[in-house]
């Protein structure tokens, strides 16, 4: 990415006073615009040096113990942060208390400790082990090797008495600035201490954008040159244009500032349903994973839920939960929404969400392995009861809720899911996130009702990019036009069939994006509630057929930086 010092010049240096302001470009993820001093995560963990003194086999027992201790604790801390979130942010907490308590991490600790390496050191070794391992098998379980040295970290620290490493809490409303931040930490984040996020590595997938975008903190990733900018140096933060402005002139972020007020204003006025200007309706729905979000959503002016993640109900257990468990936390969304639209995922786990009970271990590549719907493969019974806990849900609250599968790559596999869901009395659908679906999406509606495309993963696998690395975040930009003909070949499939095609990842949550899929012919976009509104009414502001030209606009560009400046031309004029 780009640094631009003035209109011309590159480099990194800090503006002197007599020079223009230094501004840092990457990609935006959020829109909104933040000014504000920069604070940076604090100082790192100090990790203990090998060659410590052993450990007496005496006192090795109680060394054990501490570790578990040590770990329960940081277990305990992410656990209480989770129950006090929604969304994704719920998720990626519980995830990584999962991790604190991780069989597999324990046992090779013990087994180190029983060495006569001490507890902290230990703890590093055997982390080291695990960030090896996912690494190795690269793809989207890399992010599993960030989520280990956080873990890591935050054991080493209780037991060396170091502070709990992470995020600050500024005094004053501040713009934060980090390499990259660890997914529980973005979880953390309180938006009226931290008004606005950049971040040098991550993509606009990454699990700190897709929280970002939930918190409505306005952000932008892979910004070039963000390491030179100091802690305490007041920067424009702008996600709709993806730029870092450092020592903006103060005149110009005050305008900055108020015409995003301004709009935040207009924002609070959306109470839907979304149409545009000449009354096409689009339904802008939200992704949830839990009531509170739902109502969340609802409070929002969210139309319905297009995106129920139910992994919630399975993440951090040792074995299966039961149906009525599963059928008590759909119900709860089921009632928010009582008598409108609520689409609900199946189980999406394997890769980056592993579960103990049904994960297969070892695979070389678990973004291309058995995940998502081809868990059922070996284990059928687990999506049968999911779909039985569905109906449960369904049969309390008197609703029809739709039920779509993850990752079905052919038509056969739609036709199978679509049987198991007609029998429950549900109505079936089908993500599209693989190419394949996408190029026979006439194929998969001869046996669904509904498609509903998941561009985060669909962008990765037509780009051969992965979704998390920051250094490919250019090419899982939802803004690649290889990507939009995708989604425009799923929407015709649909148009033929006279039945609805909707998009669910996260490029339903930028407004101007929304309205190029809305002219590729996508009849619904859900997004984070956050971002709802902004959606909603952007798209109030637009005709169909300016929203077509804009769709042929960004078609028609080289890249998805070339395709998102085309479609800012056509309907802003700019």
């Amino acid at each position: 990415m780009s640094v631009t010092t003035g209109s011309t010049s590159t480099g990194t240096a800090l503006p002197t006073a007599a020079s223009a302001p230094m501004v840092l470009t990457g990609t935006p993820v959020v829109p909104g615009v933040a000014v504000g001093p920069v604070v940076r995560p604090s100082g790192a963990v100090r990790l203990p040096e090998p060659g410590a003194a052993p450990v007496a086999e005496a006192d090795r027992p109680a060394e054990k113990q501490r570790f578990v201790a040590a770990a329960e604790l940081v277990a305990g801390r992410l656990a209480e942060r989770a129950a006090g979130a929604t969304g994704v942010s719920a998720e990626v907490l519980s995830t990584t208390a999962g991790l604190a308590r991780d069989r597999g991490l324990l046992s090779a600790v013990e087994q180190r400790i029983d060495g006569g390496t001490p507890a902290a050191v230990a703890a590093v070794e055997a982390a080291q082990q695990f960030v090896d391992m996912f690494t190795a098998l690269g793809g989207l379980m890399a992010e599993r090797a960030t989520d280990v040295r956080d873990v890591r970290d935050r054991i080493v620290a209780e037991l060396t008495g170091q502070g709990e490493p992470g995020v600050p809490r500024p005094e004053i409303p501040s713009v934060l600035l980090a390499e990259d931040l660890a997914p529980a930490d973005t979880a953390g984040l309180d938006p009226t201490r931290v008004i606005g996020l950049a971040t040098r590595l991550g993509g606009t997938t990454s699990h700190t954008a897709i929280i970002a975008r939930q918190l409505g903190l306005p952000c932008v990733v892979a910004v070039g040159g963000l390491d030179d900018v100091p802690a305490g140096v007041t920067v424009l933060l702008d996600g709709e244009q993806g730029t870092v402005t450092v020592e903006p002139d103060p005149v110009e972020a005050r305008a900055r500032v108020e015409a995003a007020r301004v709009a935040a204003e207009a924002l609070a006025g959306y109470a839907g349903p979304a149409t545009t200007k000449d009354g096409h309706a689009v339904q802008v729905l939200a992704n949830v994973q839990d009531g509170a979000g739902a109502r969340a959503a609802v409070a929002a002016h969210a139309e319905g839920v297009g995106l129920l993640r139910t992994e919630l109900a399975f993440l951090g257990h040792g074995t299966e939960p039961s149906i009525e468990e599963q059928a008590a936390g759909y119900a709860d969304v089921f009632e928010a929404f009582a008598g409108r639209k609520v689409v609900l995922r199946t189980l999406d786990a394997g890769s980056d969400k592993p579960l103990a009970f049904a994960t297969l271990p070892d695979e070389a590549n678990p973004a291309l392995g058995v995940r998502g719907l081809r868990i059922a493969r070996n284990n059928p019974g687990l999506l049968d009861r999911q779909l039985d806990a569905v109906a449960e849900a369904a049969r309390r609250t008197a609703s029809t809720p739709w039920v779509m599968a993850p990752m079905v790559a052919t038509a056969s596999e739609a036709a199978d899911f679509a049987a198991r869901v007609r029998a429950r009395g549900l109505v079936p659908g089908v993500m599209i996130e693989v190419p394949s679906a996408a190029l026979h999406a006439d194929r998969l509606l001869e046996h669904v009702d509904f498609l509903s495309i998941g561009t985060n993963d669909l962008s990765q696998y037509t780009l051969a990019a992965d979704r998390l690395s920051g250094d490919l975040a250019d090419l899982t930009d939802p803004w690649q036009p290889a990507l939009l003909l995708l989604v425009r070949m799923t929407a015709e499939a649909g148009e033929r069939a006279g039945k609805p095609v909707g998009v669910c990842g996260e490029a339903a949550a930028d407004p101007l994006l929304a309205c190029v899929l809305v002219g590729l012919g996508i009849t619904s976009l859900s997004c984070a509630a956050s971002a709802v509104a902004g959606v909603g009414s952007r798209l109030g502001t637009v005709d169909l057929a300016t929203c077509r030209e804009a769709a042929a606009a960004a078609l028609a560009a080289e890249d998805a930086q070339s395709a998102r400046a085309a479609v800012r031309a056509v309907l802003t004029g700019r």
